[in-house]
């Protein structure tokens, strides 16, 4: 039984360690990936009753073969999270973000056989089909290297967000107080006046809403030049540490990793 996990786990597993059967399998999954995409997309179109019937095969053959690389990569999970005991290695795969999006992948199929759902939640329910996207931050190198750039920098991205949002609501209210009696039907509480800062600071100007006291003016040109400063700062934060994240991946290939343990491959560094 250990050979066996052992080499379903290499099948699987979520690095560049592959055979020729793993790579197999990882182009099945990436082409059903793709495939259901398409099928949301085309699923929004009125289509004769044959390519319904058809997507609905391609649904219940997908949903089949990612339910069992789900229960596989479940039943594998104590050889990905070695330092673990197997219970807690399954429950660690089942609450990260790739195996919750494993999980809603194939649970709208299943939760309407189990609860009677009304049509419009199983509307609901079948957008969450388009979370099968995220499955492809498994088999792309770029989509993990986004995500750990997102990691290592979310405290800046944080720190800049709530920067905007608190400039958001000075601005919200401020322009409120000066457009209420000019425009009582644009600007008629806070929360319209936060789409407009919204829109103004992130330099879209929509139109749909705008001053026309000259104060109220003079206040939108401020926030529209703050928003070019501001919304680029997390621009720069993600560019930093795209920056890192490439000269760690170059230390890494170039072997020059001098710690007991490589973040990156998790092997014993000799």
């Amino acid at each position: 039984m250990k050979r066996i996990k052992s080499t379903i786990f290499n099948l699987i597993r979520e690095d560049d360690e592959n055979n020729t059967a793993a790579n197999v399998f990882d182009g099945i999954i990436v082409s059903l990936i793709v495939i259901n995409i398409l099928a949301v997309i085309l699923g929004t179109f009125d289509l004769p009753l044959w390519a319904t019937t058809a997507l609905s095969y391609v649904e219940i053959v997908s949903v089949i073969i990612f339910t069992i690389e789900y229960l596989l990569r479940f039943w594998c999970a104590n050889l990905t999270y070695k330092d673990k005991t197997p219970t807690k290695a399954r429950l660690k795969f089942t609450f990260s973000f790739m195996g919750l999006v494993d999980l809603l992948a194939i649970l709208p199929f299943y939760i309407p056989f189990i609860i009677p759902v009304d049509l419009r939640i199983l509307r609901m329910l079948r957008i969450l089909r388009l979370l099968r996207i995220f499955k492809f931050n498994r088999y792309s190198g770029a989509l993990t290297a986004i995500g750990e750039v997102f990691k290592r920098k979310k405290t800046q991205l944080l720190s800049s967000i709530i920067v905007v949002l608190m400039l958001m609501i000075i601005a919200a209210v401020l322009m409120y107080n000066i457009e209420v009696e000019a425009q009582p039907d644009k600007f008629s509480n806070a929360a319209a006046s936060f789409w407009w800062a919204i829109a103004t600071l992130t330099t879209v100007g929509y139109g749909d809403i705008y001053p026309i006291t000259i104060l109220g003016k003079i206040l939108s040109a401020i926030i529209a030049l703050l928003g070019i400063g501001l919304v680029a700062v997390p621009t720069g934060i993600i560019s930093a540490g795209f920056i890192e994240q490439i000269e760690q991946d170059n230390k890494h290939n170039a072997n020059e990793c001098k710690k007991e343990f490589c973040p990156y491959c998790g092997n014993k560094i000799e």
